[in-house]
C-alpha cells in the first residue's frame, strides 16, 4: 500500500507498531538502574557497551560533541510498553536536562496500575514529585484517571499516569490510545 506526500506523490507505506525504546542520558548508569529497578521494576537486559567508545564515526553517529566518550550503555526491560536506553556520556560538558517548556522531549510517561503506590516508590527512589496527583482533565477524564510528575534524581521529567476507567475522547473516535492489558 502507498500513502501519499505532502506534495501528491506516493511512496510506500511505512508500518509503525509503536515505541521500542526511549534513550536517556544519566550520569552514574548504575545509580540510574537502581532507581528505575527500585521505583519500577525495571530489569537490566544488557549492556551495549561495558567500556568508553570513542571516535568521529560515534560523534557522527549521536550528533556528541568531539573528544566526548560514551562510557557505557545498558538497556532496561519494563513490565509493558517500551524498554529504556541508559546513556553514561564523559570527557564532554554536558547541561542541565530541559525543562518542560523547553524544545525537544521534555518528559517521558509510564503506566501504573495504581498511582499512589508509584508515587511512594518513585519518592523512595529518590525522584521529587512537582506537584500531588490531579484527576487527568479534559479529553482523558474518568473515574480515577490521575497523572502527576516527578523530577528524577538527575534531572528530568517523568510522568505516572493511570486510566482505569474509559476516557471523554472514547466517545468522539474509534480510535484508542495505548493502554496495557490489566495485570
Amino acid at each position: 500500500m502507498d500513502a501519499m506526500t505532502s506534495t501528491g506523490t506516493s511512496r510506500p507505506a511505512v508500518t509503525t507498531r509503536g515505541i521500542d525504546h526511549l534513550g536517556l542520558t544519566v550520569p552514574d548508569i548504575e545509580a540510574a538502574t537502581d532507581f528505575f529497578a527500585s521505583a519500577f521494576g525495571a530489569q537490566p537486559l544488557y549492556d551495549t557497551l561495558a567500556g568508553p567508545a570513542a571516535g568521529a564515526l560515534l560523534e557522527q553517529s549521536l550528533g556528541i560533541p568531539a573528544g566526548a566518550t560514551v562510557q557505557r550503555v545498558r538497556m532496561l526491560r519494563l513490565a509493558n510498553g517500551p524498554s529504556l536506553e541508559l546513556f553514561e556520556y564523559g570527557d564532554v560538558d554536558q547541561r542541565a536536562p530541559s525543562r518542560a517548556c523547553d524544545y525537544g522531549i521534555q518528559h517521558f510517561a509510564l503506566y501504573v496500575d495504581d498511582l499512589d503506590v508509584a508515587l511512594e516508590a518513585t519518592v523512595a527512589a529518590g525522584a521529587r514529585p512537582l506537584a500531588p496527583p490531579e484527576e487527568l482533565p479534559g479529553m482523558e477524564a474518568g473515574a480515577g484517571n490521575r497523572w502527576m510528575y516527578a523530577e528524577l534524581p538527575w534531572g528530568g521529567l517523568i510522568e505516572l499516569v493511570t486510566a482505569p476507567s474509559p476516557q471523554a475522547y472514547e466517545t468522539t473516535t474509534p480510535l484508542r490510545r495505548w493502554r496495557p492489558a490489566p495485570s
